[in-house]
């Protein structure tokens, strides 16, 4: 799904973040596999599954005690231009309250930094 992300930015950034966004485009969207980016200049959200974090800073969200979202921006912001980087943290699966662990492969496109995770 990632490497479909990539391909859509490269192509055209506009419309890639557009099919993003998207719940209904099967190609971003898979049961709780999806693409969220962040915009590398001031941090704001530009694709998510949940629309009201859309603008949010990206650096500003944490979970429990864990700045996520400044670890997933600065591990963007330090990798080369379309290297992949992999981002470990615990979060809860969905109907459950225990936390599990999630992977979140993560890239810089331009001006976007993009990913896609998973539990593990």
């Amino acid at each position: 799904m990632l490497d479909r992300a990539i391909a859509a930015l490269k192509s055209n950034e506009h419309t890639a973040l557009s099919q993003f966004n998207d719940q209904n485009n099967k190609q971003f969207h898979d049961r709780d596999l999806y693409v969220f980016c962040f915009n590398m200049s001031d941090g704001k959200v530009t694709s998510y599954s949940a629309p009201f974090l859309i603008g949010a800073d990206v650096r500003t969200l944490t979970l429990v005690n864990d700045p996520i979202g400044q670890r997933a921006y600065d591990t963007v912001r330090n990798a080369p231009e379309g290297k992949i980087a992999i981002l470990q943290y615990k979060m809860p699966k969905p109907g459950t309250i225990e936390p599990a662990t999630k992977l979140s492969f993560e890239t810089r496109i331009g001006n976007q930094g993009c990913g896609v995770t998973y539990y593990e």
